[in-house]
């Protein structure tokens, strides 16, 4: 099929080079080029979301999470320890 595309001066220039590198005409790096810039934006689109699992963050005995203040200072005196 036969089609007209405008393309920026660098992408031409780049698929020129290309094709005459690997020596395979203009239109097949072209249409390979697209294929795989299609295929990439999909990408995105077909990954699974990210999960996290949530775990239980036990207390270490004898901590209380009721005193704010006293655990920071808890906390701080374990590190200057």
């Amino acid at each position: 099929m036969r089609t007209t595309l405008n393309l920026d001066n660098d992408v031409l220039e780049q698929a020129r080079l290309l094709a005459h590198n690997l020596r395979q005409p203009f239109k097949f790096i072209v249409n390979e080029a697209l294929r795989t810039g299609l295929k990439q934006i999909e990408k995105p689109l077909l990954q699974k979301k990210y999960r996290t699992v949530p775990q239980n963050m036990k207390l270490r005995q004898g901590v209380s999470l009721d005193s704010i203040p006293k655990l920071l200072s808890e906390i701080e005196d374990e590190d200057h320890l």
